[in-house]
């Protein structure tokens, strides 16, 4: 075992505290329990190991009291199923966020992250938004296939509910509880029954997880390395001391954008790491490539970002679909489309909704609720110009490529503008750092939108008159 005295020292080599360093350790060991997932023989063995691993990694990492925070969701999302199933979706819903947000007050989790502190509440965000999806999809099973249901509807409702082993199995499963990857519930059965595209009794064997795995740990390695290497040279209290002020307005810009681009690289690697444990389980396997000749295994249901689509987006509306991409899955399929009725189009109001769920999914700080909100202006104003762009007759290539170079600035100038609320927590820090750079990334999407009701875009290619 290792002693208290080498804790420290080890924790001091790489500038966390002990705590930080315990979790690293059993979140990095999520990865070899999950490759013994595979070994452990027949159904119900396997969900009880999910569920007993869960436990343990919780309990070395947080505490015996995280065990008792994860069984409250738990226990509201089966008590809601198992007595009214017809509104078990929502009851689940709004008691499980009360709770959540109730621990991220009580622990005021986002002060503890920022300090370098760690606790349960970060996966409580995770189980929280399974539990959800569990009791939303056996809700679902409710409801015919010919009555208007969505795609994700179809392929993720629940027709019986999970036994009570099953639904532990689920929500603790190996630690994948940590960090995520959310996934479904329908998805984690048919995994551990050898079912649907784990099915290998027609000769069709199972990928390989192994290089995958090694890609996504090589991958996770290079982040955290460069995210020691940046952070101390871009701290975020640099934004309230005197030397900031004193900067002309690039050079503040510039900072934000090392300050915000340091931040990522911690995520890129925490996913990383949830990545490879999912991948080497074969949970991660999400089917085959089209190539008929060559198919190769995916592992889409593993990833949780793209790190070269979020550094090089050429629209903020691409950044939900590269950026804690199963999360954004999930808000997508249980907020937004649920809030567009049926023969409609979604519109400005499901897309601040939606990312006002997320700013309270996150916690109750002005730093989040600014940055959400400003992931809305900032998606409403970069379609305004991709709608221009594709105005632009394709005979003028030159003129649409200028375009899609400034929509790429604009999601640069304001996503990196924006992160800096996520980052800093505090309503002072955050109108600090925006008024430092005169709200320029709040300003440009507002006058963005309202010049589209002036300049409305108008199709590059009038629609074909039908023959009389």
């Amino acid at each position: 075992m290792i002693s208290s005295m080498d804790m420290n020292s080890m924790a001091a080599s790489i500038g966390v505290s002990v705590a930080v360093l315990r979790f690293l350790l059993c979140f990095v060991a999520t990865i070899p329990v999950s490759f013994f997932w595979r070994i452990v023989p027949s159904r119900l063995g396997k969900h009880l190991y999910a569920a007993a691993s869960g436990v343990l990694l919780s309990y070395l990492s947080f505490g015996f009291s995280s065990n008792l925070h994860f069984l409250v969701p738990m226990t509201i999302g089966y008590a809601s199923m198992a007595v009214y199933r017809p509104k078990c979706g929502i009851i689940t819903f709004f008691l499980g966020f009360a709770y959540l947000i109730a621990c991220h007050v009580f622990y005021m989790s986002g002060d503890a992250w920022k300090e370098g502190g760690i606790d349960s509440t970060g996966a409580l965000m995770v189980l929280t938004l399974k539990v959800i999806s569990c009791a939303v999809n056996y809700n679902d099973g409710m409801l015919k296939e010919e009555g208007g249901l969505r795609e994700a509807q179809k392929k993720n409702r629940l027709i019986e509910m999970p036994s009570l082993i099953e639904y532990f199995g689920y929500c603790l499963c190996c630690g994948s509880h940590f960090a995520g990857p959310v996934y479904e519930m329908k998805d984690y059965l048919q995994w551990t029954e050898g079912k649907g595209i784990w099915d290998t009794s027609e000769k069709r064997k199972q990928p390989s997880p192994y290089l995958a795995t090694l890609r996504a740990i090589f991958q996770a390695g290079i982040c955290m390395a460069l995210y020691l290497y940046l952070v101390p040279q871009f701290p975020l209290t640099r934004f309230t001391e005197p030397v900031y002020q004193e900067w002309g307005f690039f050079k503040k810009f510039g900072y934000q954008y090392m300050a915000g681009q340091t931040a990522r690289w911690k995520y890129y690697f925490i996913w990383s790491i949830s990545e490879a444990s999912i991948i080497i389980s074969g949970l991660g396997f999400s089917g085959w490539t089209d190539d008929d000749a060559s198919p190769k295994p995916k592992w889409d249901r593993a990833k949780n970002v793209d790190i070269l689509g979020v550094e090089l987006a050429k629209s903020a509306v691409q950044i939900p679909l590269v950026w804690n991409i199963q999360v954004s899955t999930w808000l997508r399929h249980y907020v937004y489309e649920r809030l567009v009725r049926s023969g409609k189009k979604a519109g400005f109001f499901q897309l601040l909704a939606t990312q006002t769920v997320s700013a309270v999914w996150h916690g109750l700080y002005p730093g989040y609720m600014m940055f959400f909100v400003q992931s809305a202006l900032m998606i409403a104003g970069s379609r305004v110009i991709y709608r221009w762009q594709q105005a632009i007759s394709p005979k003028l290539a030159m003129l649409r490529s200028i375009m899609v170079f400034i929509n790429f600035l604009y999601t640069v100038l304001v996503l990196n503008y924006s992160a800096v609320g996520f980052m800093v927590l505090s309503l002072h820090e955050t109108l600090t750092a925006y008024g430092s750079v005169y709200y320029i990334g709040t300003i440009i999407p507002v006058a963005l939108i309202l010049l589209s009701y002036v300049v409305p875009a108008k199709p590059s290619r009038p629609k074909p008159r039908k023959e009389e």
